[in-house]
């Protein structure tokens, strides 16, 4: 029976190109999606760009731009860079949009309505040449707990405790290391210690958690105090009360209205879809799983405020109608460490990184998606070298499937032209089969549990399998005496190779396609999104990127290649890449670096 899988993505503000630290863990989230698609669930994927809040009218700022073409500009640069990888969303929008407003001030007002927000006075951080407020995030200083030199405004990274900015010493803003400004403000405040009995039985039962995730979550509950909700900012979503909304000063904050955007944009798709109501099936139905992807710095955002949130909402509001059960909490928070570059962290706002972009504009998108899986920072910081990049391409994913694929497809579409007959099979022959038909089951165990790295090298431990085997037999040697045994070889290497390409497809997408067709099939098992304009209610329209993936073909499941197929003419998957490319792209970053 299908599972209705909601996979939720982390959304990355529209300030700048995205480089591969912020798409490392973007990447496992689209392996997850294409794998559930091919084990016939029904999947629901969502994102977009965080186009509210001051890190976006700190780039306006920089660039000598309006807030609306900053986010309009890199909304275009981010979502060109997503399809380039393939990212396969069912709806990746953003938060400027007529509907996500109207779903945020519901959340909002329904919050409020049921006494979850706190009015308050508090001391507000004001960066001190432009006025504006800064997040605490913005703010660094030493912690007055630990004394750990660059906590943040939010919380100290070395002993896990909530700060407030003004508790800092030292404080210094991180956008040009000026005192921050302090005055008093009024905001709203969500009540997060009245969900702590609830989100504390909750997170304890999530065996299966990333041990991180789950004790990290629980030593932020039991410290839990309220949260601001709103900011002093003339860009974001007006809060939605009477001497507030028409209030130029004052908006939503960013991260409470993000976090709803998860919600938000499946009511979008729903409503694009021709289904308005659609939406429920994933919020609505008990046996649904959520799974929520982001960094490691974004945990207690999915692990307890936006549960909060949940919890308090309920079912309540315009939105939900007061109809159906309340609305779905996480199944699992996936949550991935840091991707440095030369042990240096990767920053859009510092200029520090490789841009995808500029990647693509000379690699493969397959490639990167192997190195970012294999090499991802799936439970630990790992750092990016084009010297490792430039091994794993070589030594891995071209020697062992490339070539696998390659020279079972060569010698097959040469000497026969199409699926040879098989006659009997040998108990190796068999063996070998057998191998490669289990791994849907161990590759799909890691894939089920989000142990991306382990699903990957398993499918690669079965294609070097393989590779022995026809290593060992030697079909382009045997077919000049023994051609019909050459034929059963290549026959069972060929099945090998298309049971490999249906297990690599969430991985490696563009490759998989091709595959696909030299093996003579039509049709499509992977794709990347498309573009679509979505018009609003309110008339005011967007691009969105979405996909009927209903279409692809494809199981979980071993193929049934049929001898007699016409096999098309192949070509090589990948390109080995000349160890020259180390010191060529070492020199282009040194020369980055110096302008």
């Amino acid at each position: 029976m299908a599972e209705r899988i909601f996979v939720a993505v982390a959304w990355p503000y529209a300030n700048g190109p995205r480089h591969l630290g912020h798409v490392a863990g973007m990447g496992t989230s689209d392996v997850f999606a294409r794998y559930h698609r091919l084990r016939n669930n029904d999947v629901l994927m969502v994102s977009g760009t965080d186009e509210n809040g001051t890190p976006n009218l700190i780039q306006a700022d920089r660039e000598g731009l309006t807030p609306k073409q900053t986010v309009d500009k890199y909304n275009r640069v981010i979502t060109d860079d997503f399809r380039a990888l393939a990212f396969s969303y069912d709806l990746f929008t953003r938060t400027t949009t007529r509907n996500h407003t109207v779903v945020v001030q519901d959340v909002f007002k329904t919050l409020y309505d049921k006494g979850y927000l706190i009015k308050k006075t508090a001391m507000g951080a004001l960066q001190a040449a432009t006025g504006r407020t800064l997040p605490d995030r913005y703010i660094e200083g030493t912690c007055p707990i630990c004394g750990f030199p660059d906590a943040r405004g939010d919380q100290c990274e070395n002993c896990g405790n909530q700060l407030d900015p003004d508790q800092l010493i030292n404080p210094r803003s991180k956008i040009d290391g000026s005192t921050p400004v302090f005055k008093e403000t009024e905001h709203f405040y969500l009540d997060l210690p009245a969900f702590r009995e609830q989100l504390t039985t909750w997170v304890a039962r999530q065996s299966h958690w990333r041990p991180n995730v789950r004790n990290f979550s629980l030593n932020f509950i039991a410290d839990l105090k309220p949260r601001p909700i709103t900011r002093d900012i003339d860009w974001g979503v007006p809060v939605p009360l009477p001497g507030w909304v028409d209030r130029p000063d004052k908006r939503l904050y960013v991260w409470f209205d993000a976090v709803i955007g998860y919600f938000s944009a499946s009511v979008e798709w729903a409503a694009m879809v021709g289904r308005p109501d659609a939406w429920r099936d994933w919020w609505q139905d008990p046996a649904s799983r959520h799974f929520y992807f982001m960094g490691a710095d974004n945990i207690v955002f999915h692990t307890t405020i936006w549960p909060s949130m949940l919890l308090g909402y309920g079912n309540g509001g315009k939105v939900a109608g007061a109809r159906g059960p309340n609305l779905q909490l996480p199944y699992n928070v996936v949550s991935t460490a840091m991707l440095t570059m030369s042990g240096s962290k990767q920053s859009t706002s510092r200029g520090h990184g490789i841009y995808v972009r500029d990647f693509l504009s000379r690699y493969d998108a397959d490639p990167l998606r192997f190195y970012l899986v294999l090499n991802g920072p799936e439970t630990a910081d790992t750092d990016f070298t084009w010297e490792d990049f430039v091994r794993r391409n070589n030594d891995e994913l071209v020697a062992t499937w490339g070539n696998l694929a390659n020279r079972t497809l060569v010698n097959a579409h040469r000497q026969f032209g199409a699926v040879p007959t098989a006659g009997d099979l040998t108990s190796e022959d068999r063996a070998v089969v057998a191998s490669v038909e289990a791994g849907f089951g161990s590759v799909g165990e890691h894939l089920e549990a989000a142990r991306f790295r382990a699903a990957l090298a398993e499918a690669m431990r079965l294609a070097a399998l393989v590779n022995g085997y026809l290593t060992a037999t030697e079909p382009w040697k045997l077919v000049k005496t023994d051609r019909e045994r050459a034929g059963t070889i290549l026959n069972v290497a060929l099945r090998c190779v298309d049971d490999l390409k249906v297990i690599l497809t969430p991985f490696l997408p563009f490759s998989s396609q091709k595959l696909h067709e030299y093996l003579g099939y039509d049709g499509a098992v992977a794709s990347p999104p498309e573009r679509r304009t979505v018009r609003e209610a309110d008339g005011s329209d967007h691009e969105v990127l979405t996909g009927d993936y209903s279409t692809l073909v494809g199981t979980w499941a071993p193929t049934t290649l049929r001898a007699g197929q016409k096999l098309r003419e192949p070509g090589p998957l990948f390109k080995k890449l000349d160890p020259s490319v180390v010191d060529d792209e070492l020199r282009r970053m040194e020369d980055h670096a110096a302008k």
